[in-house]
């Protein structure tokens, strides 16, 4: 078994955003060093990381200093390039693997990768042009949402179809730049919900309770848990995380969302190789939160226990929300949490809070 890592040694992560944030914070607390690669100055994660690179994150030059100061190296973000992972992998351990990237980076390869390891999803078709839309929305039932592959986040890059029996698709692949695309079938289902587990260097694995998750303009609004789903489904969700971390070799946290069905059976709707905004209540209601469980697994540490002491609800901070956070702070068992963005933007997620209550037995 490899030794873990040991104390005071530096954990590399590519990318400044608020996950890395929060991934700095909990190494700190397992006496680690962090080193962010991020071209944003002053970015969210550096203002609490020991050292800042500041270049693209696939410089060359940047990618070998971060590999030569860490000992082991992550990411924030799915949208790393595979290449530079695969550089940083040839001079330091890079977890989770990149081929993980590779998978998640496209939804193509990520709905096909999930139905070649049993794992069910919405029906899809590849779109490259205008006839192709017209074909795979005919195989639909003339409905659908259109995707870009690649690089879509919080509702961007999509576009909703209903009905559409006759013509009228000239120019859509151009108005969405003419990228590769994804048409997606609707989904009748009850509820959206995820699971966010953790795989271990030595092969263990780690599941926390289910999410229950509403999405206000694309964007997580809250997650709920316990999620109001039976046991079975919940069984299904931890057995598809397991399949997707061994099928994957991977070592790290990984969050899986899904669509909850009348029968409570599960389809598979994407998968983010990190930890993941539905995961952030495990910061209050539990005692090893996602970011020290990913922490943990990178280092070659035990996983920690992912039950939860609390029923909780997280809700996301989102652009003029930071302006809630007085009376947020007010309030008896509420635990705040703040990125550090200076500007508060439409869209923009700004913080997130959790409310946690006794476990209802």
């Amino acid at each position: 078994m490899t030794a873990p890592l040991p104390l005071g040694a530096t954990i590399g992560i590519v990318g400044g955003g608020q996950l890395g944030r929060m991934l700095a914070m909990a190494a700190a607390r397992l006496g680690y060093r962090t080193i962010v690669l991020e071209p944003q100055a002053d970015c969210p994660a550096a203002q609490v990381a020991n050292r800042q690179i500041a270049a693209a994150y696939d410089d060359p030059a940047a990618l070998d200093e971060l590999a030569g100061a860490s000992a082991v190296v992550t990411y924030e973000f799915e949208n790393v390039p595979v290449v530079a992972a695969e550089h940083l992998s040839r001079s330091a351990p890079v977890h989770p693997p990149a081929r993980a990237l590779e998978v998640s980076q496209d939804r193509l390869s990520e709905k096909t990768f999930l139905n070649s390891i049993g794992i069910s999803t919405a029906g899809f078709r590849p779109v490259e042009n205008d006839q192709d839309l017209a074909d795979a929305l005919h195989a639909f039932g003339g409905s659908g949402i259109l995707k870009t592959r690649r690089m879509g986040y919080d509702g961007k890059g999509q576009m909703v179809f209903r009905n559409m029996t006759t013509g009228g698709f000239d120019g859509t692949c151009a108005s969405l730049g003419n990228v590769p695309l994804i048409l997606e079938s609707f989904v009748a289902f009850e509820r959206e919900m995820s699971v966010i587990a953790a795989r271990g260097i030595d092969g263990s694995v780690a599941v926390f309770d289910a999410a229950e998750n509403v999405h206000k303009n694309g964007i997580l609004h809250t997650s709920t848990v316990p999620a109001a789903i039976g046991p079975e489904t919940a069984e299904a969700a931890r057995d598809a995380a397991r399949r997707i971390l061994s099928a994957l070799d991977y070592v790290g946290v990984i969050g899986i969302e899904f669509f909850v069905l009348p029968d409570g059976s599960l389809l598979a709707n994407e998968m983010a190789p990190r930890v993941h905004n539905s995961g952030h209540w495990t910061e209050a209601a539990c005692t090893v939160s996602q970011f020290e469980q990913h922490v943990r697994a990178v280092a070659g540490l035990p996983l920690g226990d992912a039950n939860r002491h609390s029923d909780c609800v997280m809700e996301n901070l989102v652009g003029d929300d930071i302006d809630r956070v007085p009376s947020l702070l007010a309030e008896p068992d509420v635990a705040v949490h703040l990125y550090g963005k200076a500007e508060a933007r439409p869209g923009r997620k700004m913080g997130h809070f959790t409310r946690i209550s006794p476990i209802r037995r």
